[in-house]
């Protein structure tokens, strides 16, 4: 666990060269980049097409898998148990994608890799999206969500909340309206590639926007357009979460890409909230895409899942499940022998005043 100092957040940084699954990645989403967005495009046809193409190439496999629609006082949603799940175990996941988009089958299937290694039962709220519905929609269902559960008889210390890209944006907003409120705040939350502030003053944001072949500055800018209705909003915590009080938040994990435009949205949120005397742990993975855990075929992603596990289960108290006869071993070792011209290493770096590191 790092240890706090006044000026510097101790962060650890997975370091080794990228799989060749990582590079191959890289590669197809560089060439499968659409056109950039302009303020006319048509979202809600763009959904429709990721969604199709969701449904045909990642369909869950529903002899693993089982999926529940549930209506979650208003807010649609879906369940997602695995042979392991247990009683009471349960995460509750925000999904990505640019408050515009969803993947249901990818979401699902990250889901239940996660229940299977933590032995739990996963949530996934269908927050309303833009074009059609802006901010503060989008909240206003993830928190409905959370409350709906406590409602259900669900404990807050036996609840994990996970989130990538704008999923950890309204895993913080849900965090800080509850803390705000004085209710129940889950065991701890998972952070994956978080993006913390509508302003887009990171560093990184310009810094990286070539070397990230998933996301574009004049995309986001289109994108916060549709969510946002007033400029006056970008500094509102609820909106960017950044400006939000940490204090009394429930542990916090953020894993980012040392090389995406997001980096230092996570650098700077885990920087306040070490500062409000938060335990959190940044790891800063290098040579990986945006939100790269969700992709169930990379190695990093193998490896970033067993940090999730551990740091869960030590902030819970839950136990994985024993190993399904004829599972194969952890991929660590795999990974690192049989992807890696060299192992991946986690080594500690210290992040300075201004997200530098």
């Amino acid at each position: 666990m790092p240890v706090s100092t006044d000026r510097q957040l101790p962060v650890r940084m997975v370091r080794g060269p990228a799989s060749l699954r990582s590079q191959a990645l890289t590669s197809v989403l560089r060439l499968m980049a659409h056109r950039p967005l302009r303020s006319g495009s048509d979202l809600v046809a763009l959904r429709r097409l990721y969604r199709a193409w969701d449904a045909r190439h990642f369909a869950v496999d529903a002899s693993s898998v089982e999926r529940e629609p549930v209506d979650c006082a208003g807010v649609p949603a879906q369940w997602v148990r695995v042979a392991e799940s247990q009683p009471g175990r349960v995460l509750l996941y925000f999904h990505g994608g640019s408050f515009a988009f969803s993947l249901p089958h990818v979401q699902a299937t990250f889901a239940a890799r996660l229940c299977r290694r933590l032995g739990a039962s996963a949530l996934i709220p269908d927050y309303r999206l833009i074009p059609e519905f802006g901010f503060p929609a989008a909240p206003d269902d993830c928190q409905t969500a959370y409350r709906w559960l406590l409602d259900q008889g669900f404990s807050s210390p036996d609840t994990v909340v996970v989130g990538d890209s704008v999923g950890a944006t309204l895993a913080l907003v849900t965090l800080h309206r509850c803390n705000r409120a004085c209710e129940p705040l889950p065991a701890c939350a998972v952070l994956l590639s978080p993006a913390v502030d509508c302003t887009f003053d990171s560093p990184s944001i310009v810094e990286n926007e070539r070397l990230d072949p998933l996301l574009r500055l004049s995309d986001l800018l289109v994108l916060r357009r549709h969510y946002v209705p007033s400029p006056h909003l970008y500094t509102h915590p609820e909106v960017s979460p950044l400006f939000a009080d940490f204090a009394g938040f429930p542990p916090l994990l953020m894993q980012t890409g040392s090389s995406e435009m997001l980096r230092d949205e996570a650098v700077r949120a885990a920087r306040k909230a070490h500062a409000a005397g938060v335990d959190v742990e940044l790891e800063l993975w290098a040579h990986t895409p945006h939100a790269f855990q969700i992709a169930p075929f990379l190695p990093e992603s193998a490896l970033a899942a067993e940090h999730i596990t551990d740091f869960v289960c030590a902030r819970t108290g839950w136990t994985p499940p024993m190993p399904v006869p004829g599972q194969k071993p952890s991929r660590r070792a795999a990974f690192q022998r049989k992807h890696c011209s060299a192992p991946r290493t986690t080594v500690p770096v210290a992040v300075q005043e201004g997200g530098r590191w």
